[in-house]
Formats: structure tokens, C-alpha cells, sequence
């Protein structure tokens, strides 16, 4: 990974979109969108939410986009990058948020020549506390890069940033991610997560059995817990870290059902 360097392009600014895209966002889009006010174009992409999401985007004054069909997060990613019109773009996700330090920063390393792209290590809350350890630290995540140069993958669930070419600096500034205020959203993303997951696996052909997805589960709790030190944030680390073991056996039981059920209709 390149160092960050020094080389600014001091011809023009360079503008920014935001791209986002949300579903029943309408308790975490305003507070995203604030956070990124210094972009110069914010994209939301909405797929069917039913309450107050898009409202409160067009009232921003986001060029909102509605989807019916849920495409997965890759192609529903790529649509909104489709959207973007300016020198480099920022995803975003709506339970995001940029602070003003990391906005400054964003601000400096579009003017960078050198580079192409940015990962933003992000800091993540869990009912209330910051996680620092459990593997969740420091989470850099490839966010910021040049209109052109990046796209998603396709994936449905778990998707990344490709770039085509060029050179990645790291910033330093956190993101701030409200993911989890309570367990309850921790489970409604393990369910939802965990068989776009297993539907994506079994499709490529991949299988699972109930010896695959115990010792996920189990291998998963001593990698958080001990080896990732989530023993150091306390009670809300063993939570994390029992979830994320919850995680790994869920979505590899999940991909063995769906390989059971595979082959009973074939009997």
C-alpha cells in the first residue's frame, strides 16, 4: 500500500459525489447526509422503503433513484455509482457517519495526484460502546476513489470496491459506524446477510455440512475473542464476539440446508 504523499493538484478543486443507498433508512439518512454537506452531488438510490427515507433525501436535496426489485448490494452499489457525476465519489452507507476531521481530510486527499484511491478505517458502535477489538479494528474499508477508476463487484451480499488501476493511501481519520445500537439489528442483519450469503455460495456451486458450520462457529469465536482480543472490550466484546460466532455457523447452516433441500428434489 502507498504511503500518503505530498503531491496536490493545485489546478482546480476537485468536486465530490455521495453515493448511498438505503431501505427504510429514515432513522440514520439525515445525520449521514449532514455529515457529507461538503460533497458536491448526493446520490441516493432507495430501494422501496416505506417510511420517510426518500423524503427526507429529496428534502436534502439528493438526486434520489427508487428501485423496486432488490438486486443485491453490488449491483445496487454500481447503480448509484452510475448516477455520479463529479472527480471522485464516496459510498457511504446511510448508519455511516463522516466526522468533520475525516471531511477535511477527504477534502486535502482529493488533490492528491499520487493517488487513486483511499481506504477509511472505520470504528464501529455495538449497543452503545465503541468496539476497538474483536476484529472490528481498525476495518479499513475502500471508500473514496475516482470516478472511473472503481466499481463493485457483483456480489449480493459483502461486496468491495475494484479498481481498475493505481495506487491506494490509507487515511487517517475514523469513519463512525451505528450499526448496531441493539442486538435486535444485529440479528436482522445476520438473517438477512447470512442467506444472501448462502444463496450466492450454493448458486457457485459451493456446500456445507453441520461438522462445517459448528467449527465455524467455534473457530470464529477464538479468532474475535482471543487472538483479535475482544477478551479487552469487556462484556459488550464477548457479545460481539459470541455473535460473530452465531454469524459463522448461521451462514454455513444456512448453505447446508440449502444443499439438503437440493437434493431431496433431485430424490
Amino acid at each position: 500500500m502507498a504511503a500518503a504523499g505530498e503531491t496536490f493538484n493545485t489546478s482546480r478543486t476537485m468536486s465530490l459525489s455521495a453515493i448511498i443507498i438505503t431501505k427504510n433508512e429514515e432513522a440514520n439518512l439525515q445525520a449521514c447526509l449532514e455529515s457529507v454537506r461538503f460533497a458536491d452531488q448526493w446520490v441516493v438510490v432507495d430501494n422501496a422503503s416505506t417510511d420517510n427515507t426518500r423524503a427526507i433525501a429529496n428534502a436534502f436535496g439528493a438526486e434520489v433513484t427508487q428501485t423496486q426489485a432488490w438486486p443485491g448490494f453490488g449491483p445496487q452499489k454500481n447503480l448509484a455509482l452510475s448516477l455520479a457525476r463529479h472527480d471522485w465519489v464516496l459510498s457511504i452507507d446511510a448508519d455511516e457517519r463522516v466526522t468533520p476531521e475525516l471531511a477535511l481530510e477527504i477534502q486535502k486527499a482529493m488533490q492528491n495526484r499520487a493517488a487513486d484511491a483511499f481506504e477509511i478505517p472505520r470504528l464501529t458502535e455495538f449497543c452503545g460502546q465503541w468496539i476497538h477489538h474483536c476484529g472490528w479494528t481498525p476495518d479499513p474499508v475502500l471508500r473514496l476513489f475516482r470516478r472511473g477508476q472503481a466499481g463493485f463487484s457483483d456480489d449480493l451480499v459483502h461486496e468491495r470496491v475494484i479498481l481498475k488501476s493505481g495506487a491506494v493511501v490509507r487515511l487517517n481519520n475514523r469513519l463512525l459506524h451505528y450499526s448496531y445500537p441493539t442486538p435486535a439489528h444485529y440479528w436482522r442483519k445476520l438473517e438477512q446477510y447470512s442467506l444472501a450469503w448462502a444463496q450466492q455460495a450454493h448458486a457457485r456451486g459451493r456446500t456445507s455440512s453441520m461438522l462445517r458450520a459448528v467449527t465455524s462457529g467455534l473457530m470464529a469465536f477464538l479468532k474475535s475473542y482471543i487472538f483479535r482480543l475482544g477478551i479487552l472490550d469487556g462484556s459488550m466484546g464477548f457479545a460481539v464476539c459470541a455473535m460473530q460466532a452465531q454469524a459463522a455457523f448461521g451462514k454455513y447452516f444456512t448453505l447446508y440446508c440449502l444443499n439438503q433441500q437440493n437434493a431431496l428434489k433431485k430424490t
